[in-house]
């Protein structure tokens, strides 16, 4: 790990750009794996395999300006330098989920392989090969032997050791799981980064285009089978649309189409295993029981694959039910009413999670003052998650039970680094000078403090007053 951290940033980055190129070299072989270790329709793996070399990408073109060294007003301008320079924590830990095994592997160990970092990735159980898959690709790209290793195993026995053995640890999972990561980095007072769960809310507001809203909300709820972090699980629209929203929703809902060809026909795949079935079915079970409508779906479909399950619209959920307040992570999503915008944000907020959201309206600037009300680390306006989870130089992360730390953006590479301060002074030490009485020189220095003080605020009064009110009269906004 030590002769890769020596390398020049440029160096690093050139070796992720080659892997870029030869995933895409590899494409058809890794769609398969991917498909075969997940159960995935091979649209979903196509889009999972979309996310990598945009990684890749972004790591080598603005991941070096992340990490380099930045100069800082220094404590007494012009007579000393203050500069922070970001060096690599050492070893990094990446336990990845089996939902995404080669995005939400990429996007961790690429950002902290560029920072200059070793990496242990350990795959989740039912994924592994996606993940030496994965670490062949970056050898082949130059990437020196050991920088990179794969370690297998169930995460119970395996996660605590190789928390316990590195010096950062990036984790995607469940909420429950994180805190126990969390717990474990804590004690051995390392930091962590966690993308944990979500119930995330759609809001549609009454003046939506509702067909549109209806097409977005599929692909939103749906992707991936529903077992994405990202995917809406609580639809909330204003009355005044409802019916009409829920009509169209219903209607593209069912022209989903559901398999697990080697080919692009389907649009759903499977779920991962039959746990996973287990969880969703009593999910719609409960909601069933406590008096809620599937407007349609809500079967498993085995005659398609053998953990299939059919994507599912229940309306008149009672508050308490399972699907209300947990994550399912499969392909079932409630829809409910309610009166206003307003009362759009309450729900939306009325929950422990606060990962994803997203708004639909025709007037985008009120969607932007309303996404803005949602405590969520991501709120996308006329879109489902793309859009903010597509920001390559944006940070995404949860708020609430949905985690701590944020990938992508420079906030996703410098959380692999410790940052480091150097003060330079241009003068030798600063002190009380010997030849000055330090009652003199006490009470010069307060008078100095308060004229910068005065001079400061006066100039900010002239930024925020005059030249402001001429910036927003020129540009039309602050």
């Amino acid at each position: 790990g030590a002769a890769w951290a020596e390398r020049p940033v440029a160096e690093r980055a050139a070796v992720l750009d080659r892997a870029a190129d030869l995933l895409l070299d590899r494409r058809s072989t890794l769609l398969d794996l991917l498909q075969l270790e997940t159960g995935k329709s091979r649209r979903t793996a196509v889009e999972e395999l979309f996310e990598v070399p945009l990684a890749c990408e972004y790591a080598a073109r603005k991941g070096p300006d992340a990490i380099a060294e930045d100069r800082r007003t220094a404590a007494v301008p012009g007579l000393s330098t203050a500069t922070v320079t970001y060096e690599p924590v050492g070893v990094v830990g990446v336990i990845s989920p089996w939902n995404y095994p080669l995005t939400l592997s990429v996007a961790d160990a690429i950002p902290a392989l560029l920072a200059g970092n070793a990496v242990v990735l350990k795959p989740d159980e039912k994924t592994p090969y996606t993940a030496l898959a994965l670490a062949e690709l970056l050898e082949d790209a130059g990437l020196p032997e050991n920088v990179l290793t794969v370690v297998t195993g169930e995460g119970p026995i395996v996660g605590p050791a190789l928390i316990d053995r590195v010096d950062y640890v990036a984790f995607t999972g469940s909420t429950e799981t994180g805190r126990a990561v969390a717990e474990r980095a804590g004690r051995n007072l390392i930091d962590c980064s966690l993308e944990l769960g979500g119930n995330n809310p759609l809001v549609v507001l009454g003046d939506a285009d509702v067909d549109e809203a209806a097409r977005g909300a599929v692909q939103a709820c749906f992707s991936n089978a529903g077992q994405l972090c990202l995917a809406a699980e609580r639809i909330y629209v204003v009355e005044s649309a409802y019916d009409a929203f829920l009509d169209a929703f219903v209607r593209e809902t069912e022209r989903l189409t559901l398999g697990t060809s080697y080919d692009y026909d389907a649009d759903l795949g499977s779920l991962i295993d039959a746990d996973q079935l287990d969880r969703v079915r009593s999910h719609v079970d409960d909601a069933r029981d406590r008096g809620a409508t599937v407007e349609t779906g809500g079967r498993h479909r085995p005659d398609v694959a053998p953990f299939c399950f059919e994507p599912t619209v229940v309306t008149g959920v009672d508050p308490d039910a399972t699907v209300a307040c947990e994550e399912t992570f499969g392909p079932v999503v409630s829809v409910a009413p309610v009166p206003d915008a307003d009362a759009a944000v309450a729900a939306a907020n009325d929950s422990p999670y606060g990962l994803n959201a997203s708004v639909w309206t025709a007037d985008r600037d009120r969607g932007a003052r309303v996404a803005r009300e949602i405590d969520c680390g991501t709120v996308s306006v006329n879109d489902g998650f793309l859009t903010g989870w597509g920001a390559r130089d944006a940070p995404m992360g949860g708020f609430g039970d949905s985690g701590i730390g944020r990938r992508n953006g420079p906030e996703g590479v410098r959380r692999f680094t410790e940052s480091r301060t150097v003060g330079v002074s241009r003068i030798g030490p600063f002190t009380f000078p010997d030849r000055v009485p330090t009652g003199w020189f006490v009470r010069g220095a307060f008078t100095a403090t308060i004229a910068g003080r005065t001079a400061s605020k006066a100039v900010r009064r002239v930024r925020d007053g005059t030249i402001g009110r001429l910036r927003d009269r020129v540009f039309g906004r602050k």
